[in-house]
């Protein structure tokens, strides 16, 4: 008979998953025990300590509502959604890197114009985005969906807002790539911004005095047929906080230069009434299969404070 003591516990426990009829969840969850109780011994856990963690996981949760997911923003800090993705994506074979979806994505987006400024209704400095996709031979891919969201000045997204039903999106559209595999359109520059701190998550990034902020960037998703989808930022070359960003979402294959032009034409021959920015970036995606992932929930996020 096993005695259920420090020495004996962790391998009983183990134990008691072995007639678990997934291979894949045995191994997960044995995984999991293992770890779990390594780290309870390493640290001497306390029971106030293991109150409080418990106390800490069950706020999380009821911060949660079908509109707010505060695991996922606990993952994100915590850097666990940037291993996952890292370890799903070790061979890139010279892809361009991914990075997180992020809790805005929305599903598929309206089909968009060139050249449109998908920001019109902001204010903010005016930004011109000039882009291509091609495969890993440098081959344009045509007729590629790519769809684009990023926040406003006040670092919201537009789901976050209640207009959002009514009004429809802004700083957020899809583009079909050209024969050439390019695509254009017009935005304002986006900003750093703070990751919600109203929630346990928050609290805890206040209590380790850790900063809330995330480097100015714009989200894309490219889908090209044939290919495996790609999920990546852009960041802003030069934003103070890309040395420190609080989901460590930052690899500096995707920081863009940004150019700073006082041109009284744009690119595509719109006139600039001010001063603009220009951005580059050309993307590589890699041969392979595979959908878009499900955005999650079905109703916009909530109201709250500038989110990631």
């Amino acid at each position: 008979m096993p005695q259920f003591n420090e020495a004996e516990l962790t391998a009983a426990v183990i134990r008691s998953f072995d007639n678990t009829p997934n291979p894949r969840a045995k191994f997960l969850l044995q995984e999991l025990v293992k770890s779990l109780h390594d780290y309870v011994s390493k640290t001497n856990l306390t029971f106030d300590e293991w109150d409080y963690a418990i106390n800490f996981l069950t706020r999380t949760g009821h911060t949660c509502t079908d509109i707010r997911q505060e695991f996922i923003l606990l993952s994100d800090v915590l850097g666990v959604s940037m291993l996952v993705d890292a370890v799903n994506h070790r061979d890139r074979d010279g892809a361009t890197e991914t990075t997180v979806l992020g809790p805005f994505y929305v599903g598929e987006h309206k089909v968009t114009a060139h050249g449109t400024d998908i920001s019109e209704a902001l204010d903010g400095e005016r930004m011109y985005v000039q882009t291509r996709v091609t495969d890993l031979e440098g081959k344009p891919i045509a007729n590629a969906p790519v769809d684009v969201w990023h926040a406003d000045g006040d670092g919201y997204y537009d789901s976050q807002k209640p207009e959002f039903l009514t009004e429809g999106p802004v700083s957020r559209a899809r583009f079909i790539t050209d024969a050439d595999g390019s695509f254009h359109f017009k935005t304002i520059l986006p900003c750093s911004y703070p990751v919600p701190t109203d929630g346990p998550v928050g609290e805890m990034i206040k209590q380790t005095n850790r900063h809330p902020m995330r480097p100015a960037h714009i989200h894309f998703l490219v889908a090209a047929k044939g290919y495996e989808p790609l999920i990546t930022h852009v960041f802003m070359e030069g934003d103070k906080y890309l040395d420190s960003d609080v989901v460590f979402g930052v690899k500096d294959e995707l920081i863009a230069k940004i150019e700073k032009r006082s041109d009284a034409t744009m690119p595509d021959g719109s006139k600039a009434s001010a001063p603009w920015h220009l951005m580059t970036y050309e993307f590589h995606v890699k041969p392979g299969e595979g959908a878009p992932p499900a955005p999650l929930g079905t109703k916009p996020a909530k109201v709250s404070e500038p989110a990631e």
